[in-house]
């Protein structure tokens, strides 16, 4: 009897201690999903930390990190798209390779020689940067035109375009390194000057607190208004604390990074600045990529969210057949997104190559794998019909967290390609167990 009594109170203790933590969850409708990954990437990060004896939790590597991150995670926006429509795009590393290099030969060759544009001159990496988002955006309409109109299966298509567009990389200049970009140009890729700089950091992270309270009092009246269940005050509260402790601790980091000691020297004499005996202390702040990433995932959560164009995306996914019979134009739906991710791999490529300073027949090699990676890691289903553009971000950062910890790890490239596909796998696997158990 004895026994019996205290059998039950742990039960009852443990049934007590997971009713508390869904009616937390419950109240806050935090993604159980999006918080694993969260643990997953802190796990990561504290392995690292610890494998690479304090190397990984520092600010300069953190800043690199989000730096890196930035190509990858503006790709993976636009793959959640591709995917929860159950296609697949192979052919973003290889259009990244050949629009940086297309931005390259047109600011180092084509407009200085042929359009006498100076190589100071701000209209010269406009038209190079212009033309490489055209050319991109050509390239992915194509390629869903292909795949809509001709039926012709997006694997075979994107993997057509993978061989096709890197070939075309190297025939742009017959394999040749093209270099150095527009001095505007390279502050896309980040860098000391290619940084916000600690004030204007403050500036953005206190404007995105306020955004989110904003947000958070605009949800709230949208729900009082259409009558739909509310979020407790204190769930809301403590949502909009947690976003911002957030928002605020990355630009503490962002801060904590100073520019190097020799950039600093020059920058000293060129402003006729004293350097104490400590040395000057300058902020890189935000990095302008990890800025354009941003704010292409708020671009692409608004469009995914609140227009028809996103309903349409995720009817699609859901059920492609009722989708038509619905009246959804599926092949234009589909047209589109491929054209819109051709025209995000023209945006990494101009941070990419900005970043590198040269465009080379090498770019974006693997970078499809990684972005695949970043989405399904996300919680983007293969399956069709479920991803978010927040957690595709999230993904890219949590496979570019990887392949930086190994580099500071020392091991190899073939074995960082290794934990990289075994990470993918893993992933999908993953992703079948909770469908099923959803």
């Amino acid at each position: 009897m004895a026994d019996t009594a205290t059998g039950a109170a742990p039960d009852r203790a443990r049934a007590s201690e997971q009713g508390a933590v869904g009616r937390f969850l419950q109240a806050t409708e935090i993604d159980t999903r999006m918080l694993g990954m969260v643990g997953a990437l802190v796990l990561i990060w504290l392995g690292l930390h610890f494998l690479s004896g304090g190397l990984f939790l520092t600010p300069r590597n953190l800043w690199n990190l989000s730096v890196q991150s930035a190509s990858i995670a503006v790709m993976a926006t636009g793959m959640v798209l591709v995917i929860v429509t159950r296609n697949i795009d192979l052919s973003v590393g290889s259009i990244l390779g050949f629009v940086g290099m297309i931005m390259g030969v047109l600011q180092v060759t084509i407009l200085p020689q042929m359009a006498g544009i100076a190589q100071g001159s701000p209209a010269l990496w406009i038209l190079a940067l212009l033309a490489g988002l055209g050319v991109s955006l050509l390239i992915g309409a194509f390629q869903g035109f292909l795949v809509a109109y001709l039926s012709i299966p997006a694997f075979i298509v994107t993997l057509g375009g993978l061989l096709v567009w890197r070939g075309a990389a190297w025939w742009v200049t017959s394999g040749q390194t093209v270099a150095p970009m527009n001095p505007t140009f390279r502050l896309i890729g980040g860098g000391p000057e290619g940084s916000i700089g600690a004030f204007w950091s403050w500036v953005v992270g206190l404007a995105a607190c306020a955004a989110v309270a904003v947000l958070l009092a605009n949800g709230r009246r949208q729900r009082r208004r259409f009558k739909f269940p509310q979020r407790p005050v204190w769930a809301e509260v403590f949502l909009g604390a947690l976003a911002c402790v957030l928002i605020l601790g990355a630009v503490g980091v962002a801060n904590s990074y100073p520019w190097p000691a020799a950039i600093v020297r020059r920058y000293a004499q060129a402003n006729n600045l004293s350097v104490p005996d400590g040395g000057l202390f300058i902020a890189h702040g935000i990095a302008i990529p990890v800025l354009i990433a941003v704010a292409v995932g708020i671009v692409m959560t608004f469009l995914t969210n609140r227009t028809r164009f996103g309903r349409y995306v995720f009817a699609i996914g859901g059920n492609p057949e009722a989708a038509a019979l619905a009246g959804i134009n599926t092949r234009w739906v589909l047209l589109k997104i491929f054209a819109l991710m051709g025209l995000l791999a023209g945006v990494a490529a101009a941070i990419s190559t900005a970043r590198l300073n040269a465009a080379t027949n090498a770019q974006g090699t693997l970078d499809e794998l990684l972005t695949i990676a970043a989405a399904v890691i996300g919680g983007t289903s293969l399956a069709g019909g479920a991803g978010t553009i927040a957690g595709a971000m999230l993904g890219a950062l949590l496979m570019q967290s990887l392949q930086s910890g190994m580099v500071l790890l020392g091991i190899d490239t073939p074995l960082q390609n290794i934990v990289v596909g075994a990470v993918l796998v893993v992933a999908v696997w993953l992703d079948t167990l909770y469908r099923k158990r959803a």
